[in-house]
């Protein structure tokens, strides 16, 4: 169509032929959206939706986003980092980890594309309110400060590491959300906005809230907690990630 377009060209302005392609390529896309998602690239979702207190519904990835899903995205370019699953292990069965906030940025926009359907990060309010139900009631308190990283070498001393888990080792959620009480932490879409708490644009966002055993801030390129992020108690084991949804599939 575009190159008939183009055949017209002697008769037709440049910027009409231009526009012209610009809104057939538009339609397509569009067109691809109005197809439904590609059920081939859709996670698997929790059997039931979580509604939050002030009556919102969200739709949440049942495990966390495994190894194997992860290197699909790294395998069509639009992910960096390659992933392997530890030794005797499978890669389907094995959370994707040692992720970035900008790792997860990038699979963010490959998953949405590939998948036709808008998927995201929780909030940390989110994560917390579908994960209370699993996590112990008492939770660590928050070590705020992401340039503290000496916190976290410090607290490592003579740890023994903890163990990455197959998906489905610990607890499911009322609404059938695995892991969130497991060894991964999971990113959220959350700035941390330094002790004032004030509002600041995401695009200048130094570190990011992770839920898991407690809340900490990590800084948003780094992948090993254990040596450049920061947390109460013993730090984050491992980032990985987990998408919800506004949508219902």
């Amino acid at each position: 169509m575009i190159a008939k377009l183009a055949s017209l060209a002697p008769r037709l302005s440049l910027r009409k032929v231009l526009a012209a392609g610009a809104a057939i390529i538009a339609l397509g896309a569009a067109w691809g959206f109005l197809r439904g998602p590609d059920l081939d690239y859709v996670p698997q979702m929790a059997e039931r939706a979580v509604t939050l207190p002030d009556g919102h519904t969200i739709y949440v990835q049942k495990y966390e986003v495994t190894v194997a899903e992860w290197n699909r995205c790294q395998a069509d370019g639009a992910c960096e980092l390659a992933l392997r699953a530890p030794p005797a292990s499978e890669a389907a069965a094995t959370p994707a980890t040692g992720l970035s906030h900008v790792d997860v940025e990038q699979y963010l926009g490959w998953i949405n594309r590939k998948a036709r359907h808008d998927f995201r990060l929780p909030t940390i309010a989110e994560w917390q309110y579908m994960a209370k139900d699993v996590l112990p009631e008492k939770e660590d308190p928050i070590f705020t400060d992401p340039d503290l990283t000496w916190a976290s070498t410090y607290l490592t001393t003579g740890l023994a590491p903890r163990r990455l888990s197959p998906r489905g080792s610990f607890s499911t959620s009322a609404e059938g959300i695995v892991d969130l009480d497991g060894s991964v932490w999971e990113w959220t879409q959350d700035c941390y906005g330094g002790e004032g708490g004030g509002p600041v644009d995401p695009k200048k966002c130094a570190a990011f809230f992770a839920g898991g055993e407690h809340v900490a801030a990590i800084p948003f390129l780094v992948r090993d907690p254990a040596r450049g992020g920061c947390a109460v108690g013993s730090p984050p084991a491992h980032l990985g990630l987990r998408l919800v949804s506004e949508t219902r599939i």
